[in-house]
């Protein structure tokens, strides 16, 4: 009873931590980006603590949260998109990780999220670039914003991988060393 007690308060902590980044990336507009990527990246430490089903619940309760508390709702469907990326990247690792004949694991592993993340991305930039864009933009900045994105993709992919690895590594090992 006791562990289910510390695990629910431990997410609502985290679930009220990603609240307010996602204001604060509203209110401090030039850490905007920052603060939605450190927000979305409690997706994963909860998919992780806690499995893939806790982790949706959670994601799903940050971007209802978010549109009920932050100021610019386009910035919570910013938070939306890198938080649903976090939560399939995670998944598609489980996947993985439970097939025990798939040979090449990490190529596929990184092939999907390459997919996961063009099938966020390039439908937005393509489609409804003048939303983001506040107006028409041309063929060549619509392109560029596409090439981009992919360097974007590549440093949030591997700043995730870092506070997972180094930063989350070490709070957990003091939070739950008892």
């Amino acid at each position: 009873m006791h562990l289910k007690a510390k695990r629910a308060a431990f997410g609502g902590l985290l679930l009220a931590m990603t609240v307010i980044f996602m204001f604060l990336g509203s209110v401090i507009e030039t850490n905007t980006l920052f603060l939605l990527a450190a927000a979305s990246f409690f997706v994963g430490v909860v998919f992780r603590e806690f499995g893939q089903m806790t982790g949706l619940a959670f994601y799903l309760s940050a971007v209802l949260l978010g549109f009920l508390l932050a100021p610019n709702k386009l910035y919570v469907i910013t938070f939306a998109g890198m938080g649903f990326y976090i939560w399939g990247r995670e998944f598609i690792w489980k996947i993985l990780e439970r097939s025990a004949g798939v040979k090449w694991k990490m190529q596929w592993y990184r092939l999907a999220k390459v997919i996961l993340f063009n099938g966020l991305y390039l439908p937005l930039i393509l489609g409804y670039g003048e939303l983001f864009f506040g107006g028409e933009i041309s063929e060549w900045l619509r392109y560029s914003s596409v090439l981009a994105g992919q360097v974007i993709f590549a440093l949030y992919d591997k700043a995730y991988d870092y506070v997972q690895l180094q930063i989350w590594g070490k709070i957990r090992n003091r939070l739950f060393s008892e």
